[in-house]
């Protein structure tokens, strides 16, 4: 072991943690052999397990991902499937938010009668609305392991009635609402840490998030920066600067500017900002679009907090003009993942058994769902998990679809009228080869952009208490933020901040290439995408425990007895590729690829999010609706066979 991870106390606290998940799981009695699961046809039945409570590599864990890389990758070809005596009115592939959308307007449209077919390669339902359960600490503790906000003033009308159909009322979702992220009514104060793995030398600022400060505020800091003297010097000059840069241009001069200027070009050009003075800011775009401050043009940039506005004058853009324009938000503690379980409630009530028609939407929260309830014969609608598509095509007499699926070592293959194909857009083309040419080549340019959200329980939150530390922004970190997860009430969840309990620390941030210089977007993202699969689980808790001792290390934090557990949700395939200013000339022309590659084919339609070209629930739930009310005519009820 290297002296570096002994001082982490990971000779210690690897040990600690495997007994403590150990004796959790079995004080549930939960029974977790994923390999029975895989083996039968009908999972359901084959075993009860609870994957919320899972920790280690979670997301894209392994086993998810395997068969559609062999299918994508290395262009394998499978054995004839064994035909399985079950036929549908529709059959999605993809169990996240827009596939769970797709059966939920379907049955809407065409009543409940209706027979449905919902694959999903992981071994849980959502997609990236991940819910990531806690108990080693006695309380459970909540939180999101992927798509958390509902941006609910942007919703269409088609998204906020879901909403409203399940029984989710933002103003009382609101009521008891305390979380800001960092400010997250705790009473700490966030901070910046830049790690000597990066800068040379820690240096903790208490109390600032340099990408979010008054550029005054900011200059005043400068010069604790560890970078060299030159580039302290010159992006202090930047900050106290007072003059227009863009003086003598129309306002139609300066809006064109700011969408197709590099946010690095603008400070280089203007102010002769050194690279090592924009990295600071570097990753504080990330969370939000997913893409490094050097990639993004100077109006993107500033939409998410950067410096910049104090040498454009009096201008502004519009709130029309902004990706981050004026928008409020609501949240579950789990994120969507609530969303994700009232979808299923509705579609498979018996799954959540502790809840009636009349009980409170907002139970949904402290339930636990019976998973064996998700794939049974004799329910209009079936959940199965693990089970990873590998072909769809229509019918030869066009009258409807047959889909084939890996689950464990079987290849199957079930028949439907409909297929909707609710999954990431970029692999339709190898499930799909049959599609004409350029929409596959559309397709094929859909490039996710990887993302990471590691959850970590502590046994208490002492040390957190007395560093006086809510978060950091972290600009050399794999995650570029950390925080407490606090102050998401609902219903009868409502663990208050107590730094004498058990609580959750959030790492999030976009994971890109290690070297990014002169790759483009599509690349650094392919690039962050191996990144994330080749990182061991130990990869993952080094960086953990790095920087929680240099955040929290002054108030005695003690990574082997304060850490009970570690969820790591990695998503190689994140953020849905949207249409940046400075993304590539192809995919910006219109008509725009994701148009063209969702367009229907037979009786088989796109969804997913990745078809509105836009990482938000919201755009998830439409690209359902658009989906299901583009196939072909009405169906009458199927009957299936066991």
């Amino acid at each position: 072991m290297k002296e570096s991870d002994r001082k982490l106390g990971m000779h210690r606290a690897i040990t600690r943690r495997d007994f403590v998940h150990d004796l959790g799981l079995a004080a549930f009695g939960l029974s977790l052999p994923l390999s029975t699961w895989g083996n039968s046809d009908v999972p359901g039945a084959a075993s009860t397990y609870y994957p919320p409570t899972l920790t280690g590599l979670r997301g894209s864990h392994p086993g998810s991902f395997e068969v559609a890389h062999a299918l994508a990758r290395e262009h394998k070809v499978f054995d004839p499937p064994r035909m399985l005596d079950e036929t549908y009115d529709l059959i999605v592939v993809g169990g996240g938010l827009s596939g769970l959308s797709a059966a939920y307007f379907y049955r809407q449209l065409h009543g409940e009668d209706v027979r449905i077919l919902i694959l999903d390669n992981h071994d849980d339902f959502g997609g990236h609305a991940k819910r990531n359960e806690f108990h080693q600490g006695g309380s459970m503790r909540l939180a999101w392991g992927g798509t958390v906000n509902m941006e609910y003033t942007k919703y269409s009308a088609t998204a906020r009635g879901l909403l409203k159909d399940l029984g989710i009322n933002i103003p009382r979702l609101l009521e008891n609402f305390e979380f800001g992220w960092m400010e997250n009514g705790s009473g700490l104060k966030p901070a910046t840490w830049f790690d000597a793995k990066t800068y040379g030398h820690d240096v903790l600022l208490p109390g600032s998030v340099i990408i979010h400060l008054p550029p005054d505020e900011l200059a005043g800091l400068v010069s604790t920066f560890p970078i060299s003297e030159a580039a302290r010097s010159a992006l202090k000059n930047f900050l106290l600067s007072d003059r227009d840069v863009l003086a003598g241009s129309s306002i139609e001069q300066k809006q064109a500017y700011l969408r197709t200027t590099n946010y690095l070009d603008f400070l280089r050009e203007h102010f002769a900002l050194p690279d090592e003075a924009v990295q600071v800011f570097s990753g504080g775009t990330m969370g939000f679009w997913g893409v490094r401050a050097e990639n993004l043009s100077v109006a993107e940039c500033l939409e998410s907090g950067l410096p910049g506005w104090h040498v454009l004058g009096d201008f502004v853009l519009s709130d029309e003009e902004t990706e981050a324009g004026p928008s409020s938000s609501a949240m579950f503690p789990d994120g969507n993942a609530s969303i994700a379980r009232l979808l299923v409630r509705s579609l498979i009530p018996g799954a959540v058994p502790g809840m009636t028609p009349d009980s409170d939407p907002f139970d949904i929260v402290t339930a636990t769902l019976d998973y064996g309830q998700l794939d049974q014969a004799t329910s209009r609608v079936r959940l199965r998990l693990n089970a990873t598509a590998i072909h769809a095509d229509n019918s030869p007499d066009g009258a409807g679809v047959a889909v084939n699926y890996v689950i464990g070592a079987k290849v199957l293959q079930v028949h439907g009228k409909s297929c909707v194909l609710a999954c990431y857009n970029n692999i339709i083309p190898s499930l799909c080869p049959q599609l004409p040419a350029s929409q596959k080549a559309a397709l094929a340019q859909s490039i996710r952009r990887p993302m990471l959200i590691m959850n970590v329980a502590l046994r208490n939150g002492k040390a957190v208490q007395k560093s006086g530390i809510s978060g950091a922004y972290l600009p050399g970190g794999l995650c570029q933020h950390v925080m407490l997860v606090t102050g998401v009430n609902v219903g009868d969840y409502h663990p208050q901040w107590n730094p004498e309990e058990t609580g959750v620390v959030q790492f999030y941030g976009a994971v890109g290439a290690a070297n990014p210089d002169g790759l483009t977007i599509s690349e650094q993202n392919r690039a962050g995408r191996q990144r994330l699969l080749e990182m061991k689980f130990e990869d993952f808790e080094r960086e953990i425990l790095r920087t929680m001792t240099g955040v929290w290390g002054s108030g005695g934090f003690d990574p082997a007895e304060d850490i009970l557990a570690i969820t790591v949700d990695r998503w190689p395939h994140g953020y849905a590729r949207d249409h940046l200013d400075l993304e590539d000339a192809e995919w910006n022309t219109q008509p725009y690829p994701n148009v063209v590659g969702r367009q229907t084919f037979g009786n088989i339609s796109i969804a997913n999010s990745d078809a509105g070209a836009d990482a938000y629930t919201h755009t998830a739930i439409d690209q359902a609706w658009r989906a299901v009310n583009e196939l072909p005519a009405s169906p009458g009820a199927s009957a299936a066979g066991a």
